[in-house]
């Protein structure tokens, strides 16, 4: 009688032909050709640059773009979360002021398949006579150094901080050029987005430059940079540590301080002041100018508007002011 067998033990040799693996273990060892080179898989960093180079050349560019600098990450932008704590700037009219200004980038990134237009022709040029990095990355990698809601029309700008003037450098230096000073300074505007509207129309109305208090103040940072198109790049800004402080010594040199409120004694249309060195003060749009600075201020002025609207918010506030006293001192000749 057979013995029964034990689960998993063999029970010997079958007779007889048995079947073959069929040489699938042979073909196993074979592998699947050379591996194809770092360039040539479109997915690899050496496969990027190689696009990068090729829809460069294709544009009608001269050189290449340059390699990806050592340690960099362009899914780190600007403060919180970046080790290098630079800004980045993003638009199209803001890189290319940027690059045209000479600020010192660290790296130029440029959407796959971007459109190319003369704004981004000249910028690869620019970079390239330069030699600054140009990185061709993704739409999604591009949106996240762009932050929330952030619009970068396929380009962006790794720049170091900002560097601030000092205020009585800043003075002097528009004093040294023979023109009456045309300046701003913010008292708690926060929002970045209307420091950067603010320097825009300082640019347009033939201002000179910004003052920000040390605290509680808006920075020039990404956001600032979008907003400006540009003008960052050729509007200086200025640091006060402390702003009541520096309006003072500004008066005490010549210079009239003019603060914007609603509740001003004097409407703006009635102003002249072209033949003065002017700083207009401009306050948050919903606390105003503070106690200190209103007292510190020569004159309160209002800006007329519809009985239907509350207040103008900082940036609109500071540009009309800005349009009201170059149109003055145009007048005036």
């Amino acid at each position: 009688m057979a013995k029964p067998g034990r689960p998993g033990a063999s029970r010997g040799k079958k007779k007889g032909p048995t079947k073959g693996s069929g040489g699938q273990k042979r073909k196993s060892l074979e592998g699947k050709g050379p591996t194809p080179k770092a360039e040539e898989r479109a997915w690899h960093p050496a496969g990027k640059r190689k696009a990068a180079q090729e829809r460069y050349a294709a544009a009608g560019g001269k050189g290449r773009p340059g390699p990806k600098p050592h340690g960099s990450n362009p899914n780190r932008s600007g403060r919180g979360g970046s080790s290098d704590d630079t800004e980045t700037v993003t638009g199209r009219n803001s890189v290319l002021e940027a690059l045209r200004a000479r600020i010192p980038a660290t790296a130029l990134y440029v959407a796959q398949r971007v459109e190319m237009d003369d704004r981004v022709k000249e910028m690869l040029a620019l970079a390239t006579h330069r030699e600054i990095p140009i990185l061709e990355v993704t739409r999604p990698e591009l949106d996240r150094m762009a932050g929330f809601d952030g619009v970068h029309q396929g380009v962006a700008l790794k720049v170091p901080p900002y560097e601030y003037a000092h205020p009585q450098d800043l003075l002097e230096q528009v004093l040294d050029t023979g023109a009456a000073p045309l300046l701003v300074a913010l008292d708690g505007v926060t929002d970045p987005r209307n420091l950067g509207a603010i320097i825009r129309s300082t640019a347009a109305f033939g201002g000179q430059g910004i003052i920000l208090p040390q605290r509680r103040s808006a920075s020039v940072n990404s956001a600032a940079w979008k907003t400006s198109a540009g003008a960052a790049a050729r509007v200086p800004v200025a640091l006060a540590a402390n702003l009541t402080s520096t309006l003072k010594e500004f008066k005490k040199q010549g210079v009239f301080v003019l603060g914007l409120d609603g509740g001003g004694d004097v409407s703006l249309p009635g102003l002249e002041l072209a033949d003065r060195p002017v700083v207009i003060v401009v306050g948050s749009e919903g606390k105003g100018l503070s106690r200190l600075v209103t007292e510190t201020c020569d004159q309160i002025v209002s800006i007329p508007i519809s009985a239907a609207t509350e207040s103008l918010n900082a940036g609109i506030a500071a540009s009309v002011a800005l349009y009201q006293v170059a149109t003055v001192r145009a007048a005036q000749g």
